[in-house]
């Protein structure tokens, strides 16, 4: 049972990532791989921060500032210097890894006695029930936040530039800076999920976000899959149903476990998952 509710608490960390993988390629139909490094990003800011005693308030700031610099940057190669957006990501992305070494100063940053988010608040002994707790109310304010961003005019802005550029340009909106704002966004929102799993872990480490971009990826296709299944248009509950990928997600890689595979095998178990709820629906539709 252990087993499953820590899948479940990282499920929830892990929707920073699950919604900024929505923006950048549900919203605005951009592969964005700058993902890998901003989450590192957040996690590193996270950890000198948190070893340097800085104000919880100011570190989350400073994350997501962070991100946003970051997902900012990759949208201005795009839009501006004309860079395959893939391209743009993968630049960005190679460039923070120095980055966030040099912020680091080393390759792994043990927090384990140090305060954390989850330490604040202390309202069961247990601490993995006690983490839910803080978890379930971060990720609902976060989910309520950017609902509200989508449904306001800059977010329909934003929904329309990806559904239809040439005609939102047409009403005159500046589609380059919205694509760089969405960018700056999603990212913010990667490195916070890198704020909360280092958190959570108790180090931040140089490596941590090799191939966490399938974990996002994976979240929103099964949020994908079910919203065409269930033919869902709010926005409301596309959010909770990218909400809920991401813990199944992690669910399924802890059950993984439970079965007795091997953990050297789990990246392998995580690409081939995503492989088959990639593949599943295009193969049921061509049969039909």
């Amino acid at each position: 049972m252990g087993l499953y509710l820590s899948a479940l608490l990282q499920g929830l960390c892990f929707a920073g990532i699950a919604f900024g993988i929505y923006i950048s390629m549900k919203i605005f139909n951009i592969p964005d791989i700058t993902t890998d490094g901003s989450y590192t990003l957040g996690g590193v800011v996270t950890g000198i921060m948190l070893t340097h005693n800085q104000p919880g308030w100011l570190i989350l700031f400073a994350v997501m500032a962070a991100g946003a610099a970051a997902g900012a940057l990759t949208g201005i190669i795009h839009t501006k210097l004309k860079i395959n957006a893939l391209l743009a990501g993968i630049l960005v992305m190679t460039a923070l890894y120095s980055v966030n070494l040099t912020i680091l100063g080393r390759s792994n940053l043990p927090l384990l006695s140090l305060p954390t988010l989850f330490s604040v608040l202390n309202v069961l002994t247990d601490p993995n029930q006690n983490s839910l707790i803080i978890l379930s109310l971060f990720v609902a304010a976060l989910t309520l936040l950017i609902g509200y961003l989508l449904k306001t005019d800059f977010g329909i802005a934003m929904r329309a530039t990806g559904n239809s550029e040439q005609m939102i340009r047409a009403l005159g909106v500046n589609t380059d800076r919205m694509k760089i704002i969405g960018l700056a966004i999603a990212n913010a929102l990667t490195a916070l999920s890198g704020y909360l799993i280092t958190q959570f872990q108790g180090f931040a480490d140089i490596s941590m976000g090799i191939g966490v971009v399938i974990i996002g990826l994976g979240s929103v296709i099964i949020a994908e899959t079910l919203i065409n299944w269930l033919q869902i248009t709010s926005v409301w509950l596309s959010l909770v149903l990218v909400l809920a990928g991401a813990v199944i997600f992690q669910l399924v890689l802890a059950f993984t476990l439970d079965i007795g595979v091997n953990p050297n095998l789990l990246k392998m178990v995580t690409a081939m998952f995503v492989l088959i709820i990639v593949g599943l629906p295009r193969l049921t539709s061509s049969k039909a």
